[in-house]
């Protein structure tokens, strides 16, 4: 038993405890007295000194160089608290000089590092898979440097702690491009803009917008327009700002003009020669600023490959083969048709209006030979009735000349054109009446998310006379009272002798 216990000691072998004082030289470990530090590694005159691995109680640890007791050299460094990691240069136990950094909520920096911060020249991808090259001060983006955001959206300019400022080119992933100043992550200066739907802006901006953008759509000339029968006649147009001057920093816009006419809810028996829409394609109502509602008519435009008044008068023969001669009949006969509100609608279908579209250019577009056809297939008017044939001198309703207009000098009596001509242009032109002209901004996508107002112009038809031009302008007591007599829904009283 003495033999036995004797030998108890020596089979368990000595105890080794980590050593009180550092190690002198070659490989050791070393627990410091905090306990908080734990050093694995070289060993030179009592200090780390060659490669080595520190370790902290929080889990942190350096793996890495050392030089005479200090971090100093390449090494790893990963930081329990945040879960970051960096691998580089460290000078005096801080990262400096080149290194990467790997951040635990995502994304990477590769670069040059001062003081544990980005300074100098590097790589960043953040959280979200962004991407920024360029210049870093105090940890934040500053000075030159590109970037490329997650919509796709890439900027090459200038950046102040981590916001674009000064000069910059931003190309969007739709295509638009601004160049120009910055202020603030947004345009703000003097720039220009390339949008993506062919819109241009030079000029000033202001907290990212433009601010001498176009707000609205006028359309020049007097308050009421009034154009010959079946004469083409030119729309001018401007983009106004808030403060009534021309937009000329803008170029670009789409705008579309399109037509209406006025929607009247008529008796069974009317002076007024309007329209009447089929039940079963009734129409949305247009609000205008007149103080009526219309509803569309369809406008040509040669330039825009619309069909001209003979081929939509040959569709509305198509539909209702009628004699030539009788004005009536051209029209759209109303035998067993129902009373319904007056409207512009083919039948089996909407009207289709495509109107002609026009660019701007510096705040201002032309609609040039812009032409009311006539209706449609399947349209049916309301006619002039009592009076209209006793103006018309006893004639029939299918009369050539509205309202009892003699034979002019130029077309004898007797007819020097074919028989039928005049009633065939006749029928391939509008009627008499009271329309709207539309100017809607069509552009797309829209300038900056947002489009224009429409514009309404208030237009009247009016029979041609000879000599007269094609876009007559009458203003005046007499004018305005000849046309309301003629067209008014309520017959004015006769003038005194």
């Amino acid at each position: 038993m003495a033999a036995a216990g004797e030998g108890t000691p020596s089979s368990r072998g000595p105890r080794r405890d980590p050593p009180r004082r550092p190690p002198r030289d070659g490989y050791g470990v070393y627990v410091y007295p905090n306990s908080f530090f734990r050093y694995e590694g070289e060993w030179k005159a009592g200090r780390k000194h060659g490669h080595g691995k520190l370790l902290f109680k929080d889990g942190s640890y350096y793996e890495g160089a050392f030089v005479d007791g200090e971090i100093m050299g390449e090494g790893r460094r990963h930081w329990a608290g945040s879960g970051d990691t960096f691998s580089g240069q460290f000078v005096l136990g801080e990262p400096q000089g080149y290194g990467v950094m790997e951040y635990k909520a995502g994304g990477c920096y590769e670069g040059e590092v001062s003081h544990g911060m980005r300074e100098g020249h590097g790589f960043l991808v953040d959280r979200d898979g962004q991407v920024y090259q360029g210049s870093f001060h105090d940890n934040k983006r500053h000075g030159p440097g590109q970037m490329l955001f997650q919509n796709g959206d890439k900027y090459d300019g200038d950046w102040v702690r981590d916001r674009r400022q000064g000069h910059g080119v931003l190309r969007g992933a739709d295509g638009s491009t601004y160049e120009g100043q910055w202020h603030s992550d947004v345009f703000s200066g003097l720039g220009s803009m390339a949008h993506c739907s062919g819109v241009t802006y030079y000029g000033l901006w202001i907290n990212g917008h433009p601010a001498e953008q176009a707000t609205r759509i006028v359309i020049l000339g007097p308050e009421v327009m009034e154009v010959a029968q079946g004469s083409p006649f030119s729309v001018n147009v401007q983009l106004l700002q808030d403060h009534g001057e021309i937009a000329k920093s803008e170029s670009g816009r789409v705008l579309q003009i399109s037509a209406g006419i006025r929607y009247v809810q008529l008796s069974a028996y009317s002076e007024v020669n309007f329209f009447k829409v089929d039940r079963d394609n009734q129409e949305t109502l247009i609000q205008t600023p007149f103080g009526f509602e219309c509803i569309p008519y369809p406008v040509s435009s040669p330039a825009a490959g619309v069909p001209g008044p003979r081929a939509a008068k040959g569709g509305a023969e198509a539909d209702v083969p009628l004699p030539r001669g009788d004005l009536e009949l051209h029209l759209g006969a109303l035998h067993g048709q129902e009373d319904t509100p007056g409207g512009l609608l083919a039948r089996g279908h909407a009207p289709h209006c495509p109107g002609a579209c026009q660019r701007v250019e510096q705040g201002c577009a032309e609609f040039t030979d812009v032409l009311l056809g006539p209706p449609p297939p399947g349209y049916h008017p309301f006619l002039f009735l009592d009076s209209l044939h006793k103006k018309a001198g006893g004639r029939s309703r299918g009369g050539l000349h509205p309202r009892g207009t003699p034979p002019t000098t130029q077309e004898p009596p007797g007819g020097s054109r074919p028989e039928g001509r005049a009633t065939e242009e006749q029928a391939a032109a509008a009627h008499l009446g009271e329309y709207v002209l539309m100017i809607r901004d069509v552009t797309t996508p829209p300038f900056l998310g947002r489009r224009l107002p429409p514009a309404f112009k208030h237009l009247r038809v009016v029979a041609k006379r000879a000599g007269q031009p094609p876009h007559v302008l009458e203003e005046g007591p007499e004018a305005s009272s000849s046309w309301q007599a003629a067209h008014s829904c309520t017959p004015e009283p006769p003038a005194p002798r």
